[in-house]
């Protein structure tokens, strides 16, 4: 849980300052900061996330019991993934 809990929070500060700078054509009047889950069409937005994050925690990105935790392996498959000299990666 550590290791998943790590990423968000680097997603969530790399989020933190992009926002700042890039907005979707359809949401220019939506304020920037927390401001804008409380102000449609941001709200949409939200929910949009929100239930998109919930459902691939529940399916594809769920940890498998039998590997050790934070091994996805190459989930997308770029040939990224390599084992190390001990069998692991």
């Amino acid at each position: 849980a550590e290791i998943k809990h790590g990423r968000v929070a680097m997603m969530a500060a790399l989020g933190g300052v992009v926002q700042h700078f890039v907005k979707f054509p359809s949401f220019d009047a939506v304020p920037t900061g927390l401001s804008a889950v409380s102000t449609a069409p941001g709200t949409y937005g939200f929910v949009a996330l929100f239930l998109a994050a919930g459902a691939l925690e529940l399916g594809p990105w769920s940890e498998n019991p039998s590997k050790e935790p934070g091994n996805f392996g190459d989930p997308v498959g770029l040939n990224q993934y390599t084992e190390g000299p001990s069998g692991k990666a």
